[in-house]
C-alpha cells in the first residue's frame, strides 16, 4: 500500500536577490521523517521556495515513488503556479518547477497555501541553513545594491502603476473603509477625481488593466478603461484590508467606544479589528499579489486600481522596509504610485509614491 506524507517548504534570500537558503519537513502519520535544509547561493526567495519544494519532494520520491504528498507552503506564489492556477512566463522559474514535477509524480501531489505562522518550522530550517552556512560559517551579504546593476542592464522590468480609487463619502473623515457590507461608490468629487487620473494613466501607455471589485475602485477602473481602451481584470487579492466591526466609523468613534482595541491597532501591525484583517496579513497578501503580477505579466506595463491600504504595504515592501512603515506612508484618492519589478528574480524598486498633481 503506497505510503502518504506530509510536506511543508520554505526557502529565503537576505537581500531578494542575495544569500538564500531553504528548509522542508517531511513527516507521515505525525512523524517526523526529515528535516532538511541548506544554502544554495545567491537566489531570490521564488527560487530559495522552489527548491525547498524539490528537497523534500525528492526526498520522497526515494522513500516512496508511489506515495502520495500533501505540500503546504506560505508561498500562495508556488502554490497556484504548482496547482497549474496561475501561469509561469519566466523560462528559469518553469525549469525550476518542471524539475519539481519530474521530482515526484505531478498526481500524486496536492498543494494547499497557509499562512506563514503555520509554516515556522521549515522556516526555522531555512534560516538555520543561512545562519550555519558552509562549514559553519555565517553566510556574509556579497551584495546589497542590485537595483544599480539592473538599471543598467537590459532587462525590461514590469511596471506596476497602482492607483488608488476617488472620493467616497468615507473619504474625508477618513473613516474605515474595507471590504464591509457598505461598499460606497465615488462622490461627485471622486468621479472627477477618477476622470484626471484615467487622462494621466493613458499617457503611460498601459497593457493590462486590473482593479478590486469594490465599487469604488470599479468605478476609477472603468474611467481608466474609458481612456485607455483596455479591459478592465478584476481580482479579489487587491481588496482593501479588511476592518470588521469598525467599518464605516471614523478613528474618534472607535477611540471612544473600543480605547484599548483602537490603541492595540495603532502600536502593532499585528493587531487586527475584531473580524478584521491585521497588517501582517494583508502584507502577505499584497506579496502574494505582487509575485503573481510579475508572474502572469513579465515586461509589461500594469495597472492596478486598489485601495490605500494596500498600497502602503506595496511600497513597503519594495523598499524591504518593515511593515510598520505603513505608519509612515500614505496614498490621497487617486493618487498614483509606481514599482519597477525584474521578472528574472523579482527584484522591486519603488520609483515612486502618492503623485497627485493631476487634481491638485
Amino acid at each position: 500500500m503506497a505510503r502518504h506524507f506530509k510536506l511543508t517548504a520554505d526557502g529565503g534570500s537576505r537581500g531578494n536577490p542575495g544569500p538564500a537558503g531553504y528548509g522542508a519537513v517531511v513527516t507521515e502519520n505525525g512523524k517526523i521523517l526529515a528535516e532538511l535544509y541548506d544554502v544554495i547561493g545567491v537566489a531570490t526567495n521564488n527560487v530559495a521556495e522552489y527548491s525547498g519544494l524539490l528537497a523534500g519532494l525528492t526526498f520522497i520520491n526515494n522513500l516512496d515513488p508511489l506515495g502520495t504528498v500533501e505540500v503546504h507552503m506560505d508561498s500562495k506564489l508556488v502554490v497556484e503556479q504548482m496547482s497549474g492556477r496561475w501561469q509561469i512566463k519566466h523560462a528559469d522559474m518553469r525549469e525550476l518547477a518542471k524539475k519539481c514535477r519530474d521530482a515526484h509524480t505531478a498526481s500524486l501531489v496536492e498543494y494547499s497555501w497557509i499562512p506563514r505562522d503555520q509554516n515556522s518550522h521549515a522556516d526555522r530550517l531555512a534560516n538555520k541553513a543561512l545562519d550555519g552556512g558552509v562549514a559553519n560559517e555565517p553566510v556574509k551579504v556579497i551584495q546589497e545594491n542590485y537595483l544599480s546593476d539592473r538599471l543598467r542592464g537590459s532587462e525590461v522590468p514590469t511596471m506596476v502603476y497602482l492607483v488608488r480609487h476617488g472620493e467616497t463619502i468615507l473619504t474625508p473623515e477618513r473613516k474605515f473603509s474595507g471590504t464591509g457590507t457598505l461598499d460606497p461608490e465615488l462622490t461627485k468629487a471622486g468621479l472627477v477625481q477618477a476622470q484626471a487620473v484615467a487622462r494621466e494613466v493613458a499617457k503611460l501607455e498601459p497593457e493590462v488593466l486590473i482593479a478590486s471589485p469594490l465599487r469604488r475602485t470599479s468605478q476609477t477602473a472603468q474611467a481608466i478603461a474609458d481612456a485607455t481602451g483596455l479591459e478592465i481584470v478584476y481580482d479579489e487579492i487587491w481588496f482593501e484590508l479588511s476592518f470588521g466591526n469598525w467599518d464605516g466609523f471614523s478613528a474618534d468613534e472607535i477611540r471612544a467606544q473600543h480605547p484599548g482595541e483602537y490603541q492595540a491597532w495603532l502600536n502593532s501591525t499585528s493587531y487586527a479589528p475584531e473580524g478584521g484583517e491585521s497588517y501582517d496579513q494583508a502584507a502577505e497578501r499584497v506579496d502574494d499579489a505582487l509575485e503573481k503580477l510579475v508572474s502572469q505579466y513579465p515586461g509589461k506595463r500594469v495597472v492596478v486600481v486598489t485601495h490605500n491600504g494596500i498600497i502602503k504595504l506595496a511600497a513597503a515592501l519594495a523598499t524591504g522596509a518593515p511593515t510598520q512603515a505603513v505608519f509612515h506612508l500614505d496614498a490621497g484618492p487617486c493618487s498614483l504610485s509606481s514599482i519597477s519589478i525584474w521578472p528574472s528574480d523579482g527584484l522591486r524598486a519603488l520609483r515612486s509614491l502618492n503623485e497627485r498633481g493631476h487634481h491638485r
